[in-house]
């Protein structure tokens, strides 16, 4: 184990990721070849293979899962060591890695364009999630410095502060008959079927509390696993959806779609920013911080207040 380099764990990390070498290799820059070899001599100085290869195919052995477990709390402890020290440095230089649930990716680049511009030193990576399990993974592992999600999460010491609302909303292609009510009860949607996102979405959970406090059963066509998916179903007429107010601007300022103004909607959810509590923020990640807790909720209510106001 003394041989091992910092190098080899990141290649290594990065490898079990995406169980794969070439896309580990664009990831961190190298070529594959570059990170072939850091791999070998990872597993000549632990003296056992760290994954099984076959033809393209690439997975974890035994051992290399427990080192897995091992080189990540080794990688976020030299973060946190760097972090500690940029701290006294008093710099806001670095990388910052943020990580986000897919319905996030629709508002937060925008977000960091701004947060850039005042602070120019700092590189940004985005880490986008299908749904909020996965982005858990995340934190969990210390992969990502901060989250944006709509959830609290329970599973883990966290420290969850909220920012700004996020409306959720129900869509119809244009000309569905439902778009004929003004402000219809729910009820109104029963013979119609719906496309909806998989059930470890956040939009998911919302919409079915929101189906269970009014005792209303939907008829469920089909589980998308992304908002885009639902919206090209929506428009193709194959069903109503319920998706964030955030995903759909573009296809509303095209007519694409249009909004359901069912009663007792929009959906009020909120967005958080989260991280670990025993993790130490860099002085990236905590301007970051401070700049989603001061600009974002004016910079949504901009971008959707105009969507529910006209009439669609």
């Amino acid at each position: 184990m003394k041989n091992v380099t910092f190098r080899q764990l990141r290649v290594f990390t990065e490898v079990a990721r995406h169980l794969s070498f070439v896309r580990a290799a664009e990831a961190l820059h190298l070529t594959p070849p570059a990170v072939t070899m850091q791999v070998k001599e990872l597993e000549s100085a632990l003296e056992l293979p760290l994954f099984d290869r076959q033809g393209r195919q690439v997975s974890l052995t035994t051992a290399g899962e427990y080192f897995l477990v091992y080189a990540r709390r080794l990688l976020a402890t030299l973060k946190d060591a760097d972090d500690a020290m940029a701290r006294l440095r008093l710099l806001e230089t670095g990388l910052l890695t943020v990580g986000l649930v897919s319905t996030a990716k629709y508002f937060v680049p925008r977000l960091l364009v701004q947060f850039r511009q005042e602070h120019p030193g700092v590189e940004v990576k985005l880490q986008v999630s299908p749904n909020r399990a996965e982005l858990l993974k995340l934190l969990g592992n210390n992969e990502v410095d901060l989250a944006i999600m709509g959830r609290t999460p329970n599973e883990m010491a966290m420290r969850s502060e909220p920012f700004a609302a996020h409306p959720l909303v129900f869509i119809a292609p244009p000309g569905h008959p439902v778009g004929e009510f003004g402000h219809p009860p729910l009820s109104v949607l029963e013979p119609y079927p719906f496309i909806v996102r998989e059930p470890a979405s956040g939009t998911r959970a919302a919409m079915e509390k929101f189906f269970a406090e009014r005792q209303f059963t939907p008829c469920i066509a089909m589980e998308m696993p992304s908002n885009e998916t639902i919206k090209q179903a929506v428009m193709a007429g194959m069903g109503l959806g319920f998706v964030s107010l955030h995903t759909i601007a573009l296809e509303l300022q095209a007519r694409a779609l249009q909004l359901v103004h069912v009663e007792h909607t929009p959906v009020m959810r909120t967005w958080f920013v989260v991280h670990r509590q025993s993790r130490v923020l860099s002085p990236a990640a905590e301007a970051f911080r401070y700049f989603v807790l001061e600009h974002a909720e004016a910079f949504l209510a901009r971008q959707d207040g105009p969507l529910l106001a006209e009439p669609h």
